[in-house]
């Protein structure tokens, strides 16, 4: 099972549209998927689910759930002021240590409407990610300027960011 996490907790993200077209293509692969939405995180998850309340949150352990249930995420990271949402390090630092993330092979997708395409983003996270003992495929995708890529549909009108994606996944899947 393959978890795709839009993340960021902005409610309608471009990062959960990136997660949608995402969860298209493991489709047309065939592959098993599900989407975790960090929109879907509850607002006082970082007081009431972490630390010494670790494991008593039952609607932020339902998210945990979806992503220890994985062999395999996709993280798909918009970039907030140079790096990751903060929102998404305090999903990551909620999970099971040294569990959690573990031992799973991850793809990282960025994403900025600058012209850099989330590359400090994906490079923090990988860091995180490495250090948690999780395997990034080479292949980070970088998707710059993505307001000017995305139409009011929601569909993704650049080709050669749809063919990126397309081989990231499929690496993933050999992997």
């Amino acid at each position: 099972m393959i978890t795709i996490i839009a993340g960021t907790n902005r409610p309608n993200s471009r990062a959960r549209l990136i997660a949608n077209i995402y969860a298209d293509l493991l489709a047309d692969l065939s592959a098993p998927h599900q989407i975790l939405d960090l929109a879907d995180l509850p607002a006082d998850f970082t007081q009431m689910a972490l630390y010494h309340n670790a494991g008593k949150h039952e609607a932020f352990n339902k998210l945990v759930g979806q992503a220890e249930a994985a062999d395999k995420l996709v993280f798909i990271v918009p970039e907030y002021n140079n790096s990751i949402p903060g929102v998404l390090k305090g999903f990551i630092d909620g999970l099971p240590y040294p569990g959690g993330v573990r031992g799973k092979k991850a793809a990282l997708v960025g994403l900025s409407s600058g012209s850099q395409g989330g590359l400090l983003a994906l490079s923090h996270l990988t860091d995180i990610l490495m250090y948690l003992g999780t395997t990034v495929v080479p292949a980070r995708v970088r998707l710059p300027t993505i307001n000017q890529h995305l139409d009011s549909g929601g569909e993704l009108t650049n080709s050669l960011y749809l063919q990126l994606l397309r081989e990231q996944a499929a690496q993933l899947l050999a992997a």
